[in-house]
């Protein structure tokens, strides 16, 4: 993955790695950002920290971590999907259908955007992310072959 070296693109890079990984410490975080070619100082990545919001939350399974309050923890396909997410999809799904990575999925009138919100904060490990439009949905996969089984996914928890 390329990320360019610009305040924004590291802080929205943390975001994403507060949401996938039980950070416990800001040392940990510098050594994630590292294997991603970002090198910061810890005074760049405290004030990163601060600014994005970080907190630091009382997890089950780590003890302390870092966490981005209304940037909700990912979750990976093995954890399955999340109630409110089958929810959106019994309510606005009308089709979905599949093409090598590529998933269309169609909403009503104006739902598209929304849809597509919950699907990327979702975090969903087979999907690269998504476009919308007013009532169209283009979802893309991380394998050049999944759209068809990620399009019979969503029309699962439509049903």
């Amino acid at each position: 993955m390329a990320i360019p070296p610009t305040k924004t693109a590291r802080q929205a890079r943390i975001i994403e790695l507060l949401q996938t990984h039980r950070v416990r410490s800001q040392a940990d975080l510098a050594q994630l950002l590292t294997d991603d070619g970002l090198k910061v100082t810890q005074a760049t990545l405290s004030r990163d920290l601060v600014e994005i919001g970080a907190e630091r939350v009382r997890d089950e399974k780590s003890g302390l971590i870092y966490a981005v309050p209304n940037h909700p923890v990912r979750r990976s396909a093995q954890d399955g999907p999340d109630a409110r997410l089958v929810g959106l999809f019994k309510e606005l799904l009308v089709t979905a259908e599949a093409s090598a990575n590529l998933v269309i999925l169609r909403t009503p009138p104006g739902a598209a955007q929304f849809l597509a919100s919950a699907i990327d904060q979702a975090g969903l490990e087979p999907l690269l992310g998504s476009i919308a439009g007013d009532d169209t949905v283009m979802v893309i996969t991380r394998d050049p072959l999944g759209g068809e089984a990620v399009a019979e996914l969503f029309l699962s928890w439509a049903a």
